[in-house]
């Protein structure tokens, strides 16, 4: 792959279209690409056969698709696949496909590493080492051996969304729009730890759903747990959600990792049900997977269950995420890139 060549990948129509006309062709050319690149996802120029030859000779001497493949993959006993994609930097992100029945979600990176520092994030742990460009968030789509078979995708991988943000939105931009993959923004769900300005901003431009790290509702708590807590508390953050409608298809979900004896409490209970009052939303229970260094209990099943039921029945609807892939470490909170970039 030439890397002094631009990308076609991660590109807007009105992109394209500026690309046809510096290169002297017809408008309707760009329109055609987009149809190549995001429909029938080609890995390269001369597949786009409804284009010239004389303009694809042109397209290929300062451009190329950029979809690059996984270079490694590990598949766990319960099906879930992660692989191991090349980013342009030169380092690598791990990708996640979760096959479940008639639905097979993808759960993306939109960084190599991240800045935010969770006490339970193996990701975390590896620190930030660099924002992925729309191109690399798309390849892990476009490149992706089930690319046909995904349901849904989850900006739930490597990274925090609201950190690089406009990456995330081209992306799902061109995941949504007519000329791109034409995906419902109801099929992508996109997390955040709560960012100050870029979360309202994601709100406003957006309409994918949203998952917010809650993980405890307790303020002092959740700073010793996520940094983050300090720029944007959770209660900031649940006020800014209660400005926007989620009554109807968009969805607002709070993600919530069980430990023993830690946040699992029926005062944790009561104080999520106190915090979230009058928001329509669901919360989502998640096994904690242990990750070295860190000294944090899981919460067992029963007590998983009994805060399930507890926040149920007084009017929260909760429910308890089943755990794909622990085996290969594609678990929520166990992705990493360290070694393989070199740290």
């Amino acid at each position: 792959m030439d890397s002094e060549k631009q990308l076609l990948i991660g590109r807007t129509l009105g992109e394209l279209k500026v690309v046809v006309g510096e290169l002297g062709m017809p408008a309707f050319t760009a329109n055609q690409i987009a149809k190549w690149l995001y429909q029938q996802h080609v890995t390269s120029i001369d597949e786009m056969t409804n284009i010239s030859k004389v303009n694809r000779e042109k397209l290929k001497a300062l451009y190329e698709i950029g979809a690059m493949p996984p270079i490694d993959c590990q598949r766990s006993k319960d099906g879930t696949i992660k692989y191991l994609f090349p980013v342009r930097s030169g380092q690598f992100v791990e990708t996640v496909f979760i096959p479940d029945g008639d639905r097979a979600t993808l759960c993306v990176s939109c960084q190599v590493g991240c800045k935010m520092n969770c006490l339970f994030c193996q990701t975390g742990k590896q620190g930030f080492e660099g924002n992925l460009t729309a191109a690399d968030i798309l390849n892990q789509i476009y490149a992706l051996p089930e690319s046909d078979q995904l349901t849904n995708i989850v900006f739930m991988g490597q990274g925090e969304p609201m950190d690089n943000l406009d990456n995330v939105l081209r992306a799902t931009q061109i995941l949504t729009a007519d000329y791109g993959w034409a995906w419902s923004p109801k099929r992508i769900t996109v997390s955040s730890v709560g960012i100050k300005h870029k979360l309202q901003r994601f709100l406003d431009e957006s309409e994918c759903h949203v998952a917010i790290s809650m993980h405890t509702p307790l303020p002092e708590q959740r700073q010793m747990l996520m940094p983050a807590e300090r720029q944007m508390s959770i209660t900031e953050t649940v006020n800014l959600l209660r400005q926007y409608d989620f009554t109807h298809q968009r969805r607002c979900s709070f993600e919530y990792i069980c430990f023993g004896g830690l946040n699992d409490s029926t005062t944790h209970a009561r104080e999520i049900i106190r915090l979230l009052q009058g928001l329509e939303c669901r919360v989502n229970l998640i096994r904690f997977h242990e990750i070295p260094g860190v000294d944090l209990p899981a919460s067992d099943e029963r007590r998983m269950e009994s805060l399930r039921d507890y926040l149920t029945v007084h009017g929260v609807f909760t429910t308890i995420r089943a755990s794909r892939g622990q085996d290969i470490f594609a678990a929520c909170g166990l992705l990493s890139t360290a070694k393989k970039n070199g740290k």
